[in-house]
């Protein structure tokens, strides 16, 4: 199984521009090969376009900065640069292979809205999004909790935790339980019932209309292949 972590910057790029990226981003997502994705710092209204251009299913949940969406909206899809984090944010996971369940566990009202996504795969496999606090007492706290909860979430299935976890050195969840198979700076994917084969990390350079070159989002896209242990879903 292929596993995308992404953390896509509310649509933005590095350095900026003031084009809107959608499609950019959407095009990369077509592209690269993965089965299953995991994004964070997604406009909210993107999700459903990009499993569509992906061919993928998705599931999303609202994070912070959401009130007036619609008006947010208006002004995000035109100038992205002027409202950087305030267009709006969710975190996502696509998937090509089919979603059999989807649940949500919210981490943290204040100072910022944190919750994390719990999946099961039609496979039989869990899968754990999520995007944590930026302090670093903080996101530790909430990979704790998450960690436990997946864990009964999963119920002895095969498990993948992934997503931007704002830690650069995150303790192995579980007790060790779920094994660090690949990081990259703050982003970081766990697996429990998966060898680890390869990591990469993905090209996200793209030329804007005005032939700038300019990178997708400020994190690279952590990719990481895993084959599924013998007696293992």
């Amino acid at each position: 199984m292929r596993v995308l972590s992404w953390n896509v910057f509310h649509g933005r790029s590095l350095p900026p521009t003031r084009d809107a990226l959608f499609g950019e981003f959407a095009q990369k997502l077509d592209e690269w090969e993965w089965d299953v994705a995991l994004l964070q710092e997604l406009p909210p209204w993107w999700p459903a376009q990009l499993a569509r251009v992906a061919g993928a299913e998705q599931r999303s949940v609202l994070t912070s900065r959401n009130a007036l969406l619609a008006l947010r909206r208006a002004v995000a899809v035109r100038r992205p640069e002027l409202v950087k984090s305030n267009g709006g944010g969710c975190n996502a996971v696509l998937s090509r292979v089919p979603i059999a369940a989807h649940a949500t566990l919210r981490l943290r009202v204040w100072p910022e809205r944190r919750v994390a996504q719990l999946l099961r795969l039609g496979d039989g496999t869990c899968v754990v999004n999520f995007h944590a606090s930026t302090r670093a007492a903080r996101a530790e706290q909430e990979l704790a909790r998450l960690s436990e909860q997946a864990l009964t979430w999963a119920d002895g299935a095969a498990l993948i935790l992934g997503g931007d976890l704002n830690l650069r050195e995150p303790a192995a969840p579980g007790g060790g339980e779920i094994a660090h198979v690949a990081s990259h700076e703050v982003d970081h994917i766990f697996a429990r019932g998966f060898a680890h084969e390869a990591t990469e990390l993905l090209d996200r350079w793209i030329l804007t209309c005005d032939d700038r070159r300019v990178e997708l989002s400020d994190h690279a896209p952590l990719q990481v292949s895993l084959r599924a242990q013998v007696g293992e879903s």
